[in-house]
């Protein structure tokens, strides 16, 4: 079991014959995922990298049964494009696109409230089952298959944490890169509770930042659950200065519980493993499972 992409997921592209879309489109397929199409407004009826192209997302899901998007379209026009896979049906729908306007990410989450559709970004890696499917613009390669979930603001400590678990001798069952803006579909606290809930995941790498509270809100819930999974937790930005925005959007000092120091402190309250640098992460799995008792 995985959770939100798996072998039987059906990703259409949208945003398909662009540069980024075709390259990473390309990358998708060669990693094995079940690329089923595209869509490039007025390229209907096209081919493109031997898939067909479609006009709209709704033409797509009558066509091949999508049911996992992929959005690498222009900011302007990326929060239309999470309404219109919404609007056709679409189960899951990772938006890599960095730079949509935070009035525009407003009303799209408000379109999501109430529908059967799980929102992975914008400004986002993607969400990969090693073995299975890739569907973002992570290195396949860095992962293989295993049984530890890993949740990152950051794309690039993603990479990194799935590296550390792999040379740590363990691999990884999911993992989900939020993103880093203000406004993401879908925070820390509900991606970790889906690898909590998930039967083949045995333990998380959490992944945080400075800004926001999405890691307090993520620790509380692990210590709710009664730590039924050890979590290894790490916040990037401890050297931050307050009021300045580092790297993602959502990256920034607003006030005291938004500093690293903060964040790391209540995750340490809540029985998370916290490391003080992501070069840690792989020994402190390790040591978490066998304190757990856990043979992964």
């Amino acid at each position: 079991m995985s959770v939100l992409v798996n072998k039987d997921s059906k990703v259409i592209v949208q945003g398909f014959t662009g540069s980024e879309g075709s390259f990473h489109a390309s990358q998708m397929i060669e990693y094995g995922t079940n690329v089923v199409g595209g869509v490039t407004p007025g390229k209907g009826g096209s081919n493109h990298l031997e898939l067909p192209v479609f006009n709209t997302v709704e033409d797509a899901v009558k066509r091949t049964g999508a049911d996992v998007s992929i959005i690498f379209v222009p900011p302007a026009f990326a929060a239309d494009a999470i309404m219109e896979a919404a609007a056709a049906g679409i189960k899951v729908i990772v938006c890599i696109t960095e730079g949509i306007p935070v009035k525009d990410m407003v009303a799209a989450k408000n379109y999501l409230q109430g529908k059967d559709v799980t929102l992975i970004g914008p400004n986002c890696p993607g969400v990969i089952t090693p073995g299975e499917a890739k569907v973002g613009i992570m290195p396949g390669f860095v992962f293989k298959p295993g049984r530890i979930g890993i949740v990152s603001k950051s794309g690039t400590l993603t990479y990194e944490a799935a590296d550390q678990i792999v040379k740590a001798g363990l691999g990884i069952s999911t993992a989900i890169g939020i993103g880093g803006d203000p406004i993401i579909g879908t925070p820390t606290k509900d991606a970790v509770e889906l690898l909590m809930n998930d039967p083949e995941t045995d333990a998380i790498v959490m992944i945080g930042e400075i800004g926001g509270n999405y890691e307090a809100m993520a620790s509380k819930y692990i210590r709710e659950t009664g730590n039924k999974k050890p979590v290894v937790g790490f916040i990037a930005g401890q050297t931050a200065p307050p009021g300045r925005r580092m790297g993602h959007a959502g990256a920034i000092v607003g006030g005291a519980e938004d500093t690293a120091a903060a964040k790391m402190k209540i995750m340490r309250e809540n029985g998370i493993h916290v490391v003080e640098s992501p070069a840690e992460i792989g020994d402190a799995m390790v040591k978490a499972l066998q304190e757990a008792g856990i043979n992964a």
